[in-house]
């Protein structure tokens, strides 16, 4: 396979303009509006490079993200539970889809009912946003600490590393002139946009092919995105670049909507009037025996 290289360009662009805020911006509000788009850029790239960009090396290509600069995430667990996602006949199930946003009925009905409220704010999108990343990783890490306590192969390795990497990336925030607590706000902002891409990607459907979304958006979010609001093409065509994607998608637009039974946004626009304050989908799985 030959070298992305606008993949590696960006990966290079997008870490010299995170330090060139880090250490250059003056003004702490402007570093954590400059940093929260960097911070998610970095995510996406993550994705990019889990599925085999841009180098023909894996070990290569890793080495360029294995510090998540969220500090939230390691990347090995994120690349681990992402591919295992993209078994296509598991989509959104609540146990076989490690990414699924939907619950098993019987298990939502034992919850506290002030828990079972946060879970339903939390299928706004405005709710997704806000608590979407604190539910979302206090989830992360309740999985993988089960995952850790029945012996499951690295996960221990992963969250070493990640400490390692995240402790690095502490001390150059640290020794810059922007606040800890400044990049922690940023870190939870970037995690906040990157809900806004995993908000509607994948809806349950008696059918594989009709459970994930295209969004025909080519605007900022989309970039920022490395273009997987043509969320469809990506898990047809896992290994085609960020920067092919919505000319594939152009080329054969018809057979795409067809693959998907019609599941299409305009762009996100639509999906910010439509579900800001509305849920699109409900907590539990609706293809489930409900209780």
């Amino acid at each position: 396979m030959q070298t992305r290289w606008p993949t590696f360009a960006l990966i290079s662009a997008c870490y010299a303009t995170w330090l060139a805020v880090l250490f250059l911006v003056p003004w702490v509000g402007a570093a954590i509006l400059l940093l929260i788009p960097l911070i998610a850029l970095q995510s996406s790239l993550q994705h990019e490079v889990m599925h085999g960009h841009p180098f023909a090396s894996r070990r290569a290509s890793e080495a360029l993200v294995i510090g998540s600069l969220n500090l939230a995430i390691p990347y090995l667990r994120f690349r681990d539970t992402h591919l295992a996602h993209h078994r296509d006949a598991s989509l959104t199930d609540p146990y076989d889809d490690p990414e699924s946003n939907y619950l098993d009925p019987r298990r939502f009905a034992r919850l506290p009912r002030a828990l079972q409220g946060i879970l339903r704010a939390n299928n706004t999108l405005a709710g997704r946003m806000l608590l979407g990343p604190l539910l979302g990783q206090v989830s992360f890490m309740l999985s993988d600490a089960r995952a850790f306590r029945t012996g499951q192969p690295g996960v221990a390795r992963a969250w070493a590393i990640h400490a390692l990497v995240s402790a690095a990336i502490v001390a150059l925030v640290i020794a810059s002139p922007t606040p800890l607590w400044a990049y922690a706000i940023a870190c939870y902002g970037a995690l906040s946009l990157l809900k806004i891409r995993t908000f509607l990607e994948h809806q349950a459907h008696a059918r594989a092919r009709g459970r994930t979304v295209i969004i025909e958006d080519r605007g900022p979010l989309a970039f920022l995105f490395l273009n997987n609001n043509f969320h469809v093409v990506h898990h047809m065509h896992p290994r085609v670049p960020w920067y092919r994607l919505p000319r594939l998608y152009a080329a054969n637009r018809q057979k795409y909507l067809r693959c998907n039974d019609g599941y299409r946004y305009a762009n996100y626009a639509q999906i910010f009037r439509q579900h800001l304050w509305r849920a699109k989908d409900p907590v539990t799985h609706p293809l489930y025996p409900q209780e």
